[in-house]
């Protein structure tokens, strides 16, 4: 789906590591969902996207399938070779994959309400955002974790955009914001932005 920040995650790598790769959009509100029907429920139990077919095998799970992607392709890798290192860009993958974007993921915000879903969505990213800032405060250089683009990086981009979706103010996060704009024009990331797949509706393309 376009707009999914964990499908937008995955598109970053791929770029990323030049892995060629088909898209086949599943409308997450086309007739209520095309995530849920029988033949996508084969796809992915869990009825959300991504899945990944590559090597003969189906991946669920975004953080898993970059995992998969990093340990197979490790050329151009997106984890650093300092242990501790690699445990910050974790980290920063976690707080956003399991401490926010779920809990402004489109299933919770239905489950909200339409008049409640912009206030939840914003006191869930703002509280995972003071958290983030703060964790880049000691990990970050150019990027989330030093000078190179790591999984943290592929992780956080999306999420400022679904901060910006839901009109968070982001003035107090200058360290998310300086890397978000440091990331805005590379290649990989300008070519898995949503307003360049293939489902983007025409209104919603910059």
């Amino acid at each position: 789906y376009w707009r999914s920040s964990c499908s937008w995650r995955v598109r970053i790598a791929l770029n990323l590591k030049e892995i060629p790769y088909d898209i086949k959009p599943i409308s997450l509100i086309k007739s209520g969902g095309e995530q849920h029907c029988n033949e996508y429920r084969e796809v992915n139990p869990m009825e959300q996207v991504p899945a990944l077919q590559i090597d003969g095998h189906t991946l669920v799970e975004s953080l898993a399938i970059m995992h998969y992607l990093e340990e197979t392709r490790p050329q151009r890798p997106l984890l650093p070779q300092d242990v501790l290192k690699r445990a910050k860009v974790r980290e920063i993958c976690e707080v956003i994959a399991s401490g926010v974007q779920p809990l402004q993921n489109l299933i919770v915000l239905i489950h909200v309400g339409e008049e409640k879903k912009k206030e939840w969505a914003q006191h869930w990213i703002t509280r995972g955002f003071r958290a983030i800032e703060k964790l880049l405060s000691t990990s970050a250089g150019k990027f989330c974790v030093g000078d190179e683009i790591t999984l943290a990086d592929c992780c956080l981009v999306p999420q400022v955009f679904n901060a910006r979706r839901f009109h968070v103010d982001l003035r107090p996060y200058p360290i998310i914001l300086r890397i978000d704009r440091e990331l805005e024009g590379h290649p990989a990331f300008r070519a898995a932005h949503p307003s360049n797949q293939p489902d983007c509706p025409p209104e919603a393309a910059k």
